[in-house]
């Protein structure tokens, strides 16, 4: 992938916490600005679904929790909806 070089202002506090955790402060704000991205990506597929199939049950989003957060291994899920496609 293509990189460009641009200027960011962050708070001291932020900057201070991340190179706590990194040694690479842009990878790291790489990854979570292509988190963010992913994050908002998916929230709008899962309204459009939504609009189409209805609402998701509590059932289906502590699932949907566990499966994106790993609190569930493979093969442990349940099926509680098909997905098209």
């Amino acid at each position: 992938m293509a990189t460009k070089k641009i200027p960011v202002t962050l708070p001291e506090e932020l900057v201070e916490a991340a190179r706590g955790s990194t040694d690479d402060l842009s990878g790291y704000a790489s990854e979570a600005l292509a988190r963010k991205i992913r994050n908002e990506l998916l929230g709008e597929e899962m309204r459009r679904y939504e609009e189409e199939h209805g609402a998701f049950s509590d059932a289906e989003r502590a699932e949907a929790n566990a499966r994106l957060y790993g609190w569930l291994q493979p093969h442990e899920h349940m099926r509680v909806r098909t997905w098209p496609g």
